[in-house]
């Protein structure tokens, strides 16, 4: 029986609430324990049963994503997805949130996010060879948005920078919608052996269980619950449930790691991300239905006083726990001395199948593993199906007469600008492995495979005003979107990560958001052989019960067995054709130009024929190896308009254009249209290109040659290229001056 401590207050109505525990879960907390349980207990269930480790609203419906394919090695379930990458080597990634801890202390929070994804990767075994990001922050007007995004980009570079990881690529976004409540979600990828993956399974009852790296604090206690609740106006008082990261300890850390791995030493090992000491032992015992007995007075604490229940829920960074095979504890303990790491053995795995904590002689905790893993809430939500808007189409608007002035609007706002700013904050080059110049920028991040000739392409994508205005079209839009600028750089695309950041779940238009979109998401996934192998769920992501845009992030990986091959959308060469591929429609609903140009923010998004999308990307991809295409760029945000733009920004070179069309010039310049693609090619390849995309039915159509030092489309505008690039690029320092 487990002994009450003096300092445990008595077990109230509000006690329970404020660890985030509803009275039909404590009632089963009760049931399974067949007790009440001490506050050590409360807090233990309370962050393994928080939204954010337990997943309670979305894990039914996260199993509608396909998770295999011809090279998954790992998919969802452990710390990262792992894939073969040939020549026995394997690419590890994963991508998630620290939105809510962000926006309440900016630079530790997104420093901290950095931190926990990368040892999400490293402790798989892989060394991080990259990281990327997805921002989204208010409105540029908000008195608190300037001091987010100099916080938040402070921190990201302040921590990858210092442990020598290369931020290779991402979006950054601005909308009113993320006022209160910031996104912020961290992505990386590392390369390890394909038959030296290091997982949470495999631990074995008579276990040593070791503890190294920083110090346990104060710091991050609550993180976890914090993390699965909406906020309020009071946010400020939740800063000291904020983790503090140090990345020198981390580069430490990975290096320990790698070394201690390399001695076959270990069962299973788990970083203490999420919930701390709690998730990463409770996960590791609860994979092989085990028990786990703890030494709380030897866990290494850096403050005085420290209670187990501060011990166990405490989120302080740079903390491994690892299961040792039996009798390997010194060689463990003289890796770790060597690099400076803090050591310890802390306890031992049982086959009670309980967790057990010990502490000052008396028994503190004594309760079954399973209901904190496998048995946890699993909700099915009341949702209802989203209200769709209707279509907009150019007859709906007034007539654009200036279009040089609304190429510049788009090209400046905050949204379509250059974060040219924001990236030179971020050491892109460290370890000389990633391939993108600034005059050959691509659609996707290449980092070389070191040694070899083998390259990985990066992508980070989301469209939040699609999944606002029709989640199942927007879901299936936000894979297909990263598909396409994997194949653009000519590479394959393999798997995907995601990060699916929505308000409430409990509101059931908020549920109809998440349901609908992951149906989409499923789907395109299916469609595209593009499987899910990792992810994160980060939900409550509103303030004062105003939800954000439902913002379901995506972080894609794709492989180029020569990364010679490549392309991106900067080398055009005077003379070079300019062809459209794709079909082009009548439809500005939920465009950027619809919102910069007109105002507004409805309408239906495009839709997406993934079997067209599919079509045309593989030929694409087939043309790029064949050495046929010079520059690609897909069309996304700005239709086909900024994408002529970007590409003679990117090139410094003009374009000379000639629509024709019978739609109106609206539709055929800003329309999102999927399935898209500019290409510049030579004239050589021309006749090959065309029948090859005639053969296929697939539209492609010339649309004019590069030269001269003018983006000109006849009838329509002429801009001078450095105009245009100076437009583009001044809209950020300017914001941030």
């Amino acid at each position: 029986m487990t002994s009450i401590t003096p300092k445990d207050p008595p077990m109230t109505e509000a006690l329970i609430a404020e660890h985030g525990l509803s009275k039909d879960e404590y009632d089963v907390i009760l049931a399974r324990l067949g007790r009440p349980p001490n506050l050590t207990e409360l807090g233990i269930f309370s962050v393994m049963w928080s939204e954010h480790c337990s997943y309670k609203s979305s894990r039914r419906h996260l199993a509608k994503f396909p998770t295999k394919g011809p090279r998954v090695i790992q998919g969802p379930g452990e710390n990262a997805g792992v894939i073969d990458i040939d020549d026995g080597q394997a690419a590890v990634f994963k991508m998630e949130s620290h939105n809510h801890p962000s926006f309440i202390e900016p630079y530790q929070g997104a420093a901290t996010g950095v931190g926990g994804i990368m040892r999400d990767v490293f402790t798989m075994g892989a060394r991080p060879i990259a990281l990327a990001n997805a921002l989204r922050f208010g409105s540029a007007d908000h008195p608190l948005t300037k001091r987010l995004v100099s916080g938040v980009v402070s921190g990201i570079g302040g921590y990858g920078n210092c442990v020598g990881v290369p931020t290779v690529c991402g979006e950054t976004n601005f909308h009113p919608g993320y006022n209160g409540n910031i996104l912020v979600n961290a992505m990386c990828v590392g390369l390890a052996d394909a038959d030296k993956i290091f997982y949470a399974r495999g631990a074995k009852a008579g276990s040593p269980i070791v503890y190294f790296g920083s110090k346990t604090g104060r710091d991050g206690i609550h993180g976890a619950t914090m993390a699965s609740a909406e906020f309020d106006e009071a946010s400020e008082d939740k800063r000291p449930t904020v983790q503090v990261g140090d990345p020198f300890v981390e580069k430490l850390l990975i290096e320990a790691c790698l070394e201690l791995m390399a001695t076959d030493s270990i069962e299973a090992i788990q970083d203490m991300g999420a919930a701390g000491l709690t998730s990463s032992s409770v996960e590791m015992a609860g994979k092989e239905y085990l028990g786990i007995e703890l030494d709380m007075n030897l866990v290494p604490v850096r403050e005085a006083g420290m209670t187990p229940y501060e011990m166990m829920l405490s989120e302080s960074q740079e903390r491994m726990l690892a299961i040792l095979k039996p009798g390997r504890e010194a060689e463990a303990e003289a890796i770790m001395k060597k690099w400076d790491i803090d050591f310890a053995v802390i306890g031992h795995t049982t086959n009670s199948g309980r967790m057990v904590l010990n502490w000052n002689g008396a028994c503190v905790c004594d309760i079954p593993v399973a209901p904190l893993s496998e048995d946890a809430p699993n909700y099915d939500r009341p949702w209802v199906e989203p209200t769709l808007s209707p279509a907009v189409t150019s007859a709906d608007l007034p007539a654009i007469t200036d279009w040089r002035s609304a190429l510049i609007t788009l090209l400046s706002c905050p949204d379509g600008s250059s974060k040219r700013w924001l990236w030179e904050q971020y050491d892109r080059h460290v370890m000389a492995d990633s391939l993108e110049e600034s005059a050959t920028p691509s659609d996707a991040a290449i980092v070389r495979v070191h040694g070899t000739r083998k390259a990985l392409a990066i992508t980070c994508d989301c469209t939040p005003r699609y999944v606002q205005a029709d989640p199942y079209q927007g879901g299936k839009q936000v894979v297909a979107e990263a598909w396409r600028n994997l194949t653009a750089t000519g590479a394959s695309p393999i798997a995907l990560t995601d990060n699916l950041n929505f308000g409430n779940p409990q509101r059931p238009e908020i549920m109809g958001q998440f349901v609908r979109a992951t149906d989409g998401m499923a789907e395109a996934c299916a469609k595209l052989d593009f499987p899910v192998v990792s992810g994160n769920v980060s939900l409550y992501n509103e303030t004062s019960g105003a939800a954000i845009p439902p913002t379901p992030a995506i972080g894609g990986v794709g492989l180029l067995l020569d990364y010679t091959k490549r392309i991106g959308f900067g080398a055009v060469h005077a003379g070079d054709l300019v062809i459209l591929v794709g079909q082009t429609t009548d439809n500005l609903g939920s465009t950027l130009g619809l919102r910069e140009l007109w105002g507004r923010e409805d309408g239906a998004p495009p839709r997406v024929d993934l079997a067209l999308e599919r079509k045309t990307g593989d030929a694409i991809r087939h043309l790029i190896q064949a050495g046929m295409i010079r520059s690609c760029h897909d069309l996304s945000d700005g239709g086909l308009l900024v994408a002529a733009a970007e590409i003679a920004i990117a090139s410094g070179t003009g374009l000379a254009l000639s629509l024709k069309t019978t739609l109106p010039m609206e539709a055929a310049l800003l329309s999102e249209d999927q399935a898209r693609y500019l290409m510049i090619v030579s004239p050589s390849h021309a006749d090959t290109i065309f029948d090859a995309f005639q053969g296929l039915d697939i539209p492609c159509a010339p649309l004019g040659t590069a030269g001269g030092c003018e983006l000109a489309i006849e009838g329509v505008l002429a801009a001078d290229v450095v105009d245009l690039k100076q437009a583009h690029e001044a809209w950020m320092p300017a914001f941030m001056a």
